[in-house]
This record gives C-alpha cells, sequence and structure tokens, in this order.
C-alpha cells in the first residue's frame, strides 16, 4: 500500500459501515413523512430516525479519527463504500434480492477504489491552511450550493428538487470534511484556543444545515435522486478543498494519473447506479 495509512483507511471504513447502517434507518423515516408536514417534528418522534441519527453519530467519529490520521483524498473517497454496505441492508428490510448487477456495481466501484488509492497515493498536505486560502475555493462551493437550493425551491419537479438537494446536502458535509482535522487539532490545544477559531463553527453549520436539507432531499422526491447526488458530490467537495486549501496531491505521474482519472469516472458512475440501485430496494 506504499505510504497509505492503513489505520486511517481502516476507521473510514468501519465509519463507511456505521454510514451504512445509519441512510437505511434515515432514508425509509424521511420517505414516510408526507410532504408538507413538519419533517423535523416528525423525524425526531421516529425510533427508526434516532437509531440512525445514532450510527450517524458513530460513524462521524470513526471519520474524524481517520482524518486525524490520514488525508482527505484518502478518507473520503473509501466513505462512498457506504453503498456498498447498505444495499443488503436495504434489501434485506425490504424483502427483496441484491441481483448480480448490483453486485457488479459494487465490485466496481471497490475495484475503482483501490485503483484510486495505489495508484494515486495521494499526499497528507496541510491541516491549517490559513483563513484566506479558504475564502475562494469555499465561496465557490457556498455559491453553487446556495444556487441549487434556489433552484430546488422554484421547480416543481420533484426528482429535479431531490437531486439538487440531495448535491448540496453532499457538498456541505464535503466542506465539514475538509475542515474536520483542523479543529481536532484545535481542541488539543485547549477548548479556548477552539471556540475561539472559526472553523469549529463553519464545521458545526455546514454538518447541521446539510443535515437538514439531507432529510428534505429525502422528503421531497425520489431517493434514486437525492441519494447519487448527495454520495458523488459529498467526496467531490471534500477533495476539491483538499486539492486547493490543503495542498492534498496524488503522487501518479501522467500515466498514473490518467488511470486515476478513469478510476474516479468509473467511481462516480458505479456510486450513482449503485446508489440507485439502492434506493429501488429502500
Amino acid at each position: 500500500m506504499g505510504h497509505l495509512p492503513v489505520a486511517a483507511m481502516v476507521c473510514a471504513f468501519i465509519g463507511a459501515i456505521l454510514f451504512a447502517v445509519s441512510a437505511v434507518a434515515q432514508q425509509r423515516a424521511a420517505a414516510d413523512v408526507p410532504e408538507g408536514d413538519a419533517l423535523v417534528a416528525k423525524l425526531v418522534r421516529n425510533p427508526r430516525w434516532l437509531a440512525g441519527m445514532v450510527g450517524d453519530a458513530g460513524g462521524f467519529a470513526f471519520q474524524v479519527a481517520a482524518l486525524a490520521l490520514g488525508s482527505v483524498l484518502v478518507v473520503q473517497p473509501i466513505l462512498v463504500t457506504a453503498l456498498v454496505f447498505a444495499l443488503p441492508l436495504a434489501a434485506h428490510y425490504s424483502g427483496r434480492k441484491v441481483t448480480p448487477v448490483m453486485w457488479a456495481q459494487a465490485g466496481a466501484l471497490s475495484v475503482a477504489l483501490a485503483c484510486f488509492l495505489i495508484i494515486g497515493e495521494p499526499t497528507e498536505g496541510v491541516a491549517n491552511a490559513p483563513w484566506h486560502h479558504w475564502l475562494l475555493p469555499m465561496g465557490l462551493l457556498a455559491g453553487v450550493i446556495v444556487a441549487a437550493i434556489v433552484v430546488a425551491t422554484t421547480v416543481k419537479r420533484p426528482t429535479l428538487q431531490a437531486l439538487l438537494l440531495g448535491a448540496s446536502a453532499g457538498l456541505l458535509f464535503g466542506i465539514s470534511a475538509a475542515l474536520t482535522e483542523h479543529v481536532t487539532q484545535l481542541f488539543r490545544h485547549g477548548i479556548g484556543t477552539a471556540l475561539s477559531s472559526w472553523e469549529p463553527y463553519v464545521l458545526v453549520g455546514a454538518g447541521m444545515l446539510g443535515l437538514y436539507i439531507q432529510q428534505r432531499g429525502y422528503q421531497v422526491g425520489p431517493l434514486s435522486a437525492s441519494l447519487p447526488a448527495f454520495t458523488v458530490a459529498e467526496p467531490l467537495g471534500a477533495a476539491f478543498l483538499g486539492m486547493t486549501v490543503l495542498d492534498e496531491r496524488l503522487r501518479s505521474g501522467p500515466i498514473g494519473t490518467g488511470f486515476v482519472a478513469v478510476a474516479v469516472i468509473v467511481m462516480c458512475i458505479a456510486a450513482v447506479r449503485l446508489s440507485r440501485a439502492q434506493a429501488a430496494v429502500v
């Protein structure tokens, strides 16, 4: 595995399993809330959704540990494998079978992920980039998020609404992921140091807003639209900040980078197809 941080990868895989369990529970709970009803009020009284939140908390804890041990470019793509773990869970609870095509898509995602990690060998980068380095990249992401939410509130097509809200939530979680390592370092230096910095507030704010928009996306339209958008947008948003702000890079040469690019495309396609398959069996 070269210079890849094995401990970070193990934590990321455990986090992916926990996220898979919580995703299945949350999707089933949010989809049962009729549009127009108070979404949050209904969900907080749903034991299934609360159990999903417990799983999310555990997954986030392992994600924090993984990001403290490895780079965003290593951890975030691994978390996409939550789809692989969630598919049989969703099938089990719906009483439907996982088809050979679904398993083939899961295999393609796993192989593409392995190629990305082994050939690309992402570097560590830095954790404490100056605030002015964040302004332009985070401003661009914020602009995309706001535009997507505005369009989602004006269009009348549930599928497009769910897709836009899912992508917005994914980008918000990507922002939180990119900030996680530095925030954990701030808390090591004391609560006062952390609370006097801007990063923890942006991390928590992006995470909470992302969670709400994610549940709204589950509610307003089909999971086959919101889940793929969320799954692909989160690692892409985090990777964008990792490469533009945190100075993370790939160690692959020109030829290797070509293989990595193909692996990323395969991962995105497989993630979208696997998300749609998972949504179909929920």
